[in-house]
């Protein structure tokens, strides 16, 4: 089964690839309720942890519970070893984001309406910020894969919503042929645009840009110093469970909003008892709320100034941060009728990702129309880079012409060479992926010669190597004119060699070529 996953700051929306049609997914909460969301929240009690509606429902009950509300913000500047502190534990990124998504997984087929089958693999296509670094994406799929996932690919967040767009506006495409769509994406903690090139078939993101940690979170916490003040409250004496409270009571009075609201009243007993409600004008919050979305706006008008040669024909809203009323009125301002609100603020990422998870992946021609490389560890394992090692645009062997040809060599630092290969459409200044990733295989290769004997290295635990400057491996890679691909590593001077035919079949072990 194919899904897309949009994976937000406070929420995780799904939506399935069904015969043509991209349902959301909906999950049954503890208390029975149909949600079409999956919380991004973990509960953390010594060595206990639970994640998502499991989280919000313990620490309902036990205050001895401290929650960490949007785990994706930690990732912005998380590396592979990368730990953060919750309540007196001290827990690795990577950790805590693999068991939200196993979490997640098992939500999927024993609590939602999704209906896999026992056993059925579930293919996703997993959303990122368009502003997202390479360490950012890498644990983000690796979480996925590890959780029981088959990671198809990654997908900028606003090209996936310009997916949507194209599908529910189906009927104007060949008139919008060749103009401009900017993607507005504001969500619980990042902010993204995209100004995306609309074709009949295909479209094209031209240009991003973003806030990495602006978002409904932030407007959050603004409604919850106002109501404070307004009750003569001290922020600072608020214990952690109290403060979750609090903005989980803000939360839910934003959500409730609409341009007609006059006032905004937050119930301070739910935060301690004995604390009375107070009551603000939605004005005063929403002036307050100004300067981010300004800011949001001021980003707009950047990257439209540096495409001068492009007319703008949409600017198409979308992200749960989007849904404050005063975001389309401040951009109506400065941009008039060319702002168009989705109308699926929280969940047209998510129907992107299904679209595109449904989509039979594009097949090499006459040259590579994406840039072909692997993930590698850098800095003894502190970031992940890509090596590009096939550009896009470079042009495959005519027939009769030998393969195109590259080499790797290095010494190892690892008893098992784990290799994940991968196609990206954009890279950045520093040759990073910045835009839609695909998946090829994976290829466990022993470099330990005590392990070249074992038929299953998945089971063996990857290891540091004490430094054997006489121990080198070479990676050598080929392409045909048909745009086959193979690659043959081998481990020097003992000569172990094995040959491998790579291609896009996610999750599965690279074919062994006898």
């Amino acid at each position: 089964m194919k899904i897309g996953i949009d994976f937000g700051t406070t929420r995780v929306v799904v939506a399935a690839a069904d015969r043509g049609n991209y349902p959301l997914v909906n999950f049954e909460t503890p208390d029975g309720v149909a949600c079409d969301w999956f919380p991004s929240v973990v509960a953390v009690k010594g060595s206990e942890r639970r994640y998502g509606w499991e989280a919000l429902a313990v620490q309902q009950h036990d205050t001895g519970w401290t929650i960490l509300r949007s785990l994706k913000r930690c990732l912005r500047d998380a590396r592979p070893h990368t730990q953060i502190r919750i309540g007196d534990e001290t827990l690795p990124v990577r950790f805590l984001l693999a068991e939200m998504m196993t979490a997640l997984r098992t939500q999927l087929l024993d609590h939602s309406n999704l209906a896999a089958a026992a056993g059925e693999r579930l293919e996703a296509v997993l959303g990122v910020p368009a502003n997202a670094n390479s360490n950012q994406r890498f644990l983000t799929e690796e979480a996925a894969n590890h959780a029981g996932f088959t990671v198809i690919g990654l997908m900028n967040e606003p090209s996936a919503a310009a997916i949507e767009f194209a599908y529910r506006n189906s009927a104007e495409r060949a008139s919008r042929a060749g103009n401009g769509l900017l993607v507005y994406d504001l969500g619980g903690g990042t902010f993204d645009v995209s100004l995306v090139t609309m074709g009949e078939a295909e479209h094209t993101i031209d240009a991003s840009d973003g806030i990495p940690n602006l978002g409904g979170d932030d407007f959050d916490e603004i409604l919850a110093t106002l109501a404070l003040e307004s009750a003569g409250k001290d922020h600072d004496a608020l214990s952690p469970a109290e403060r979750y409270h609090l903005l989980e009571e803000c939360r839910e009075k934003k959500e409730s909003l609409n341009p007609n609201t006059r006032k905004v009243t937050i119930d301070l007993e739910r935060v301690r008892a004995g604390w009375e409600q107070v009551t603000l004008p939605v004005d005063t919050y929403y002036e307050r709320c100004r300067p981010l979305i300004e800011k949001t706006r001021t980003v707009v008008e950047d990257l439209l100034a540096r495409q001068p040669a492009r007319t703008l024909d949409t600017l198409y809203v979308t992200g749960g941060g989007s849904e404050l009323p005063p975001v389309a009125r401040i951009l109506r301002e400065h941009f008039g009728r060319k702002v168009r609100r989705s109308g699926y603020m929280r969940s047209a990422s998510a129907v992107g990702l299904a679209i595109r998870a449904g989509m039979a992946a594009d097949k090499l021609r006459d040259q590579f129309n994406e840039n072909f490389g692997m993930w590698r560890e850098a800095d003894h394992g502190g970031t992940i880079v890509f090596d590009l090692i096939f550009p896009r645009g470079m042009a495959l062997p005519s027939p009769g012409e030998p393969p195109l040809h590259i080499e790797r060599s290095y010494h190892p630092a690892h008893n098992i060479g784990h290799f994940r290969y991968l196609e990206c459409s954009r890279l950045d200044d520093n040759g990073q992926p910045a835009g839609e990733i695909t998946n090829w295989n994976q290829i466990q290769f022993p470099f330990d010669p005590a392990l070249q004997h074992e038929t299953d290295l998945s089971s063996i635990p990857v290891e540091r190597i004490p430094h054997n400057r006489s121990m080198r491996v070479r990676e050598e890679y080929t392409c045909d004119a048909s745009g086959n691909l193979r690659v043959t590593i081998a481990t020097e001077p003992s000569g172990y060699t094995r040959e491998y035919a790579i291609g896009q079949f996610a999750g599965e072990e690279a074919t062994l070529v006898k």
